[in-house]
C-alpha cells in the first residue's frame, strides 16, 4: 500500500469572499494517501456540492450532527472554517475519500477538537458507498499515516453508542473501547475509543 505524504500547505485557507472563484477551481487536489481503491485529498471549496450532500444525509444527521449546512455557500463556509482551516492550523484535517475515477465517496481524516486532549480520527460516506470497506481501508491508513508520517503518538475516536456500524469500523482498525465521555457539559455521552500510545518512528 502506497501513502503520500502532504508535501506543502493549502493554497486557499483563510481566503476571503472575494476569491472563493479562485479557490473554487484550483489548479491541483493535493493527494495526501493513496489506498488501493481510494485517493484520499485535501477538500476543496469546489466539494461544496459533494458536501452539501454528506452532511444532510439521515445518518450524519442522526450519528455525528446537524452541522447547519443547508446550502453551497454553507457548504463553502463549512470547508474553509474547517478542513482547510485545520490543514494550515495542524498539518492534517478530513479528507475527501475519493473513487479512482475522482468521485468522492465520504470524508475521513484526523480532527484536533475541543475537549480531546488527543487527535481523533473521522469518517462518513455517502449512504451509496457505504457496507464497501471503504470506512475501514480508509480510516486504517489515517491511522498508519499518522504514526509514520505525522508522528502522532496517539489517536483516538468518538462515537455515539448507536452507531453499530462506526464501532465496527473502530474495532476493526484495531481501536478499542476506553470510557464513555462528554465533549462538555450537557453535552451527548460518547464512547471513546483509543489506539496504544506508540513511540514515534524515525
Amino acid at each position: 500500500m502506497r501513502r503520500l505524504a502532504v508535501t506543502g500547505g493549502n493554497h486557499y485557507a483563510g481566503c476571503p469572499e472575494r476569491d472563493f472563484q479562485e479557490a473554487i477551481h484550483p489548479s491541483f487536489n493535493m493527494n495526501v494517501i493513496q489506498t488501493e481503491r481510494l485517493s484520499l485529498r485535501q477538500l476543496e471549496l469546489h466539494d461544496a456540492e459533494f458536501i452539501l450532500e454528506l452532511l444532510n444525509e439521515a445518518q450524519f444527521l442522526r450519528f455525528i450532527g446537524d452541522k447547519g449546512v443547508r446550502s453551497l455557500a454553507d457548504a463553502r463556509a463549512y470547508i474553509l472554517k474547517g478542513p482547510m482551516d485545520s490543514y494550515q492550523r495542524h498539518g492534517f484535517g478530513l479528507y475527501a475519500a475519493c473513487l479512482l475515477d475522482g468521485t468522492p465517496a465520504g470524508i475521513c481524516g484526523l480532527v484536533k477538537r475541543d475537549g480531546l486532549a488527543d487527535v481523533d480520527v473521522g469518517f462518513a460516506f455517502l449512504a451509496r458507498h457505504c457496507s464497501k470497506g471503504y470506512a475501514v481501508e480508509s480510516a486504517s491508513a489515517v491511522l498508519a499515516h499518522a504514526s509514520r508520517v505525522l508522528q502522532v503518538p496517539r489517536v483516538v475516536a468518538i462515537t455515539s453508542p448507536e452507531n453499530f456500524g462506526s464501532i465496527a469500523v473502530l474495532e476493526k482498525i484495531g481501536l478499542k473501547f476506553e470510557r464513555m465521555i462528554r465533549l462538555a457539559e450537557g453535552s451527548p455521552e460518547l464512547k471513546l475509543f483509543g489506539s496504544p500510545t506508540t513511540k514515534s518512528q524515525s
